[in-house]
């Protein structure tokens, strides 16, 4: 078992940065719950070293050189969880992550997107890969199929992020949405810098939200073959995060001025909707 102490810091760490995922998961029998607040620990300090890198505790080079040599890295209490991982899940491979960090790169190197097929890339390095390394903890025994699913739930959410955040993108001198949407909807590179909330930046947050919504649904195929507390959390966050897009339209698609928050209500609500549904599938 990962000791107290290393869960318990993990655990931390979930709680603050995502509440929505920490309220999801935090139902997981052990050690997969454990796991997952190991997992996206990681992933945050991967992610906080690009985008906070004043408040992190490493570089981007220091965490994948720490990855590196996993074996042997000390002076955090990401480290000797992260060896607990590996070895209480032997399936787990360390590729996702090494991914995941190759994903975190491409923020040095591309802020500005032309094309859909470069922004789903992005979506599968960043969030995709997140999908991977989870699956061999939720899921016993992941098909192929089982594991695209995965990529897909993670893309989806991916989507989802860049939505809500396209306004501290935009102060951080990013632009996900590619020049491709944007110019299908005749809304201009200018428009967007210009925080235009026309009839045309509608459908381009339209478009992506369409996106986000076919990859959620292709994201949750196969459910039936998870253990049913895994089924259910992923059920879960996946409704936390479409709820996101829902806000996101209530807010007049003001995602330039207006960071869309799912409240604790509606939460509460999505929770007793998934619960009621698992209760019936438990009694068919």
């Amino acid at each position: 078992m990962l000791k107290k102490p290393y869960a318990k810091a993990c655990e931390k760490a979930m709680k603050q940065h995502s509440a929505s995922f920490y309220q999801a998961f935090r139902e997981l029998p052990s050690p997969r719950k454990e796991a997952v607040f190991v997992i996206y620990t990681f992933c945050r300090m991967i992610d906080d070293s690009m985008d906070e890198p004043e408040n992190s505790v490493y570089t981007l080079d220091e965490l994948e050189w720490n990855f590196q040599h996993l074996s042997k890295a000390e002076g955090h209490f990401i480290w000797p969880s992260l060896r607990w991982l590996f070895d209480t899940f032997p399936n787990l491979e360390p590729a996702p992550f090494f991914t995941q960090i190759k994903g975190q790169r491409m923020d040095e190197m591309h802020t500005h997107y032309k094309t859909f097929e470069q922004l789903e890339d992005y979506c599968y390095h960043v969030a995709g890969s997140v999908g991977e390394m989870l699956l061999p903890v939720l899921h016993d025994y992941p098909s192929e199929k089982i594991v695209q699913a995965g990529i897909n739930l993670g893309k989806a959410m991916q989507i989802v992020n860049i939505l809500r955040d396209i306004g501290e993108d935009l102060e951080r001198g990013r632009r996900y949405i590619p020049l491709s949407i944007l110019s299908a909807y005749d809304y201009t590179e200018e428009a967007f810098y210009a925080q235009e909330l026309s009839i045309s930046f509608r459908q381009v947050i339209d478009d992506l939200i369409n996106t986000a919504n076919n990859w959620f649904e292709e994201g949750l195929e196969g459910l039936n073959t998870y253990p049913e507390s895994s089924a259910f959390a992923i059920t879960l966050a996946s409704s936390y995060y479409a709820a996101i897009m829902d806000v996101i339209k209530e807010n007049d698609y003001d995602v330039f001025h207006k960071r869309a928050y799912v409240s604790q209500s509606r939460k509460l609500a999505l929770y007793q909707i998934a619960k009621k549904a698992r209760k019936r599938e438990s009694i068919t």
